[in-house]
Parts: structure tokens; C-alpha cells; sequence
């Protein structure tokens, strides 16, 4: 794992301006809190933190993808999201007035991706001094609470097809990647993942894949996915 401040990366690799929580600022005011970040870059499989962990920062992905897991007491683990380029991470020790502890844990799933971690003090202290921009973060963190009311809505009123063709079309619109035939999704994911995803057992995944699969609207290379027909995904989601 390797360590820097994120105003030593050249001015146009900087992707922290780029985030949802700080697009919108004005950029002398980011340089301010940039001061304070320190980024880390993490090979796959390494976690950033743990279930359990009682520290109070809040992290942005600047590259690559990072999953949220969460195990019980059993030990059984359960895949709750995936995170990339420009998104929020371990936001609720930051903002919970009684601190931790987190509720999961962060893994890396690619080879070098790059976080950037800012500590309860430093966001407030920032916060106290731009008030404005508390207003862009309770946006950012209402598109959570949005997105996770959306997924509990789903798992009660969608079935298994419906539930997949939403969570690949996801999938399809942050990490997708357009050619001549369509989009290749590069998900990362094992088969127990990706049923984790859509909150169904691997079984039915499986058999709602094959099905989307002879129907010609995607096709299957290990875990990638090649959408040639979103349209349909969109309809089926839909039903």
C-alpha cells in the first residue's frame, strides 16, 4: 500500500476535483481540504476497513472499485455494494455523533486502486469554514439513502429477472465500456457476488442469466458481461 498527499499527483490526474462532493466548489476552497487528504493505493484484495472498526474517516475513490461486505455472526458474508471512480465511502462514522463502529468492510477489487482519506476534524473544521458545501454533501448522501430505500423496494415488489436486468444495467451505466456490439460490464464479481448483488440465491441467478443470455440480449465471458440489447434489460426490469 502505498501513500502521498493527493496535491502531489499532477494537476490532471487529480480526480478528487472531479467527485460529486466537490465538483461543485470552487476550486480554491477544494485546495483548502485537499491539504488534508492523504491517498492510498491498494492492491486487489486488500481491505481498507474492517467490520468492527472504530476510526472516523470518511474515504473517495478516486480509480478503480471497491466493495462493501458485511459478515454475520456465522461468518457468512454478504456482498451490500460496489464503489467506484468519485464515490463516498465509510461516510457514517463521520457523521454519526456517536462514532463507530463501521457496519463493513471495504475490499479492493482491482489492482492499484486509489483512495483518498479525510478524518472527522479536518471535514468539519472545512465544513465550518464553507458552510455552502454542506449542502452538496447531504445531496450526495441523500442519493445513498435513495439508492438503498430503492434496493429494499426492490427485493419486495421485483422478481429474480427483474432484479438482475436493473442491477446489470447498473452495473453497465459506472463501470460499462461501449464497442461495436454493445457494452462490455467488467463486474469483478464471483457467481455468489453477483447473486449477492441482486439479493437472490446463485441458483436462480444463474438460470435468470442463461435466459437473458438465449434470448441474444447479453452473453457471458467469465465475469464480464457483453449487453447487446439494453433496451430489452430495460423492459424486463421494468415489469
Amino acid at each position: 500500500m502505498a501513500v502521498h498527499k493527493p496535491n502531489e499527483i499532477p494537476e490532471e490526474g487529480n480526480a478528487l476535483r472531479q467527485t460529486a462532493l466537490f465538483k461543485q466548489v470552487p476550486q480554491d476552497e477544494v485546495d483548502q481540504l485537499l491539504d488534508s487528504l492523504s491517498e492510498y493505493t491498494f492492491s486487489k484484495g486488500s481491505t481498507i476497513f474492517r467490520q468492527g472498526d472504530t476510526d472516523h474517516r470518511m474515504y473517495l475513490v478516486e480509480e478503480g472499485r471497491v466493495k462493501l461486505v458485511r459478515q454475520s455472526v456465522d461468518r457468512r458474508i454478504q456482498l451490500l455494494s460496489i464503489h467506484g471512480r468519485g464515490e463516498i465511502l465509510g461516510e457514517i462514522p463521520v457523521f454519526d455523533p456517536t462514532g463507530g463502529p463501521r457496519t463493513a468492510s471495504a475490499v479492493v477489487m482491482v489492482n492499484r486502486t486509489k483512495v483518498a482519506a479525510l478524518d472527522h476534524d479536518a471535514l468539519f473544521d472545512w465544513l465550518n469554514q464553507h458552510p455552502k458545501v454542506a449542502v452538496d454533501m447531504l445531496q450526495v448522501l441523500a442519493n445513498r439513502l435513495r439508492t438503498n430505500n430503492e434496493r429494499i423496494s426492490d427485493l419486495v415488489f421485483m422478481d429474480v429477472p427483474a432484479r438482475l436486468a436493473k442491477t446489470l444495467l447498473n452495473l453497465a451505466t459506472r463501470f460499462g465500456e461501449p464497442f461495436e456490439q454493445g457494452l462490455m460490464v467488467p463486474h469483478d464479481l464471483t457467481q455468489e457476488e453477483l447473486a449477492q448483488l441482486v439479493g437472490a440465491s446463485r441458483e436462480t441467478v444463474n438460470k435468470a442469466l442463461m435466459d437473458f443470455s438465449n434470448r441474444g440480449w447479453i452473453s457471458r465471458r467469465g465475469r464480464t458481461i457483453i449487453i447487446f440489447q439494453p433496451g430489452a434489460l430495460i423492459r424486463r426490469s421494468r415489469m
